[in-house]
């Protein structure tokens, strides 16, 4: 793959992860398509696009767009996704448990379609989905957010199987806790000495979709 006119799709490109993924992966002739629920100014040469990914026609509207400015697409980083405290298993309603689901995993599906068939023509590429450490286990309060980020490592567990044959690698980093303006402001007594930085994540995500990342295949690079 020549990594220097690579056509790389970032999704939640504007939020504080996203925007480290496009500083690590942007530049040296890159093509950036950066996609995000509103439309954030950017470089000249960079294609911004606001979608809800959860929409089925606003992603192919989306992926339309890419296809007509780059022709293909070779990296698809799906940084886009929610968390929230919700209620007790017991109690959890079906609202709360239908937006983590359409948020954390949904939206990956739904790009996925649209998009992996733009890379398919290309032989391949690299996939890679943020997901998170606490998909490991079961936390209180967290069950519809959990289940939706265990639903999305299995995403990319059969999605890696699937697409394997056709050159493709798909895998996913599940960092603990990020250390991002928004946990600072919600977490403000807690020890961030163990948080994980946004550029140590991003590295993860860059090694994954490099040429040294390309026998890594279904799996989960767990941060902190």
């Amino acid at each position: 793959m020549n990594t220097s006119s690579r056509t790389i799709l970032i999704t939640g490109a504007s939020g504080a992860l996203g925007q480290a993924v496009v500083a690590g992966l942007g530049g040296h002739g890159t093509n950036l398509v950066l996609i995000d629920r509103e439309l954030a100014a950017a470089p000249h040469g960079v294609l911004s696009l606001a979608a809800d990914l959860t929409s089925e026609a606003d992603v192919a509207h989306a992926a339309g767009l890419a296809a007509k400015r780059f022709g293909r697409v070779d990296v698809f980083v799906h940084v886009a996704g929610g968390f929230e405290m919700g209620e007790p298993v017991h109690g959890l309603s079906r609202a709360s448990w239908d937006r983590m689901m359409d948020i954390n995993a949904w939206s990956f599906v739904n790009v996925a379609k649209h998009i992996v068939p733009l890379m398919r023509g290309e032989g391949g590429g690299r996939i890679v989905a943020v997901t998170a450490g606490a998909a490991a286990h079961g936390e209180a309060h967290k069950g519809a957010y959990v289940a939706s980020k265990a639903a999305l490592q299995r995403l990319v567990e059969a999605m890696a199987a699937e697409l394997r044959v056709d050159g493709f690698t798909v895998n996913s980093i599940a960092p603990t806790i990020l250390d991002t303006p928004a946990n600072r402001a919600a977490m403000p007594n807690a020890d961030r000495s163990r948080w994980i930085q946004l550029a140590d994540a991003a590295a993860a995500v860059a090694f994954l979709v490099s040429e040294a990342g390309r026998a890594v295949n279904g799996q989960h690079i767990v941060l902190g």
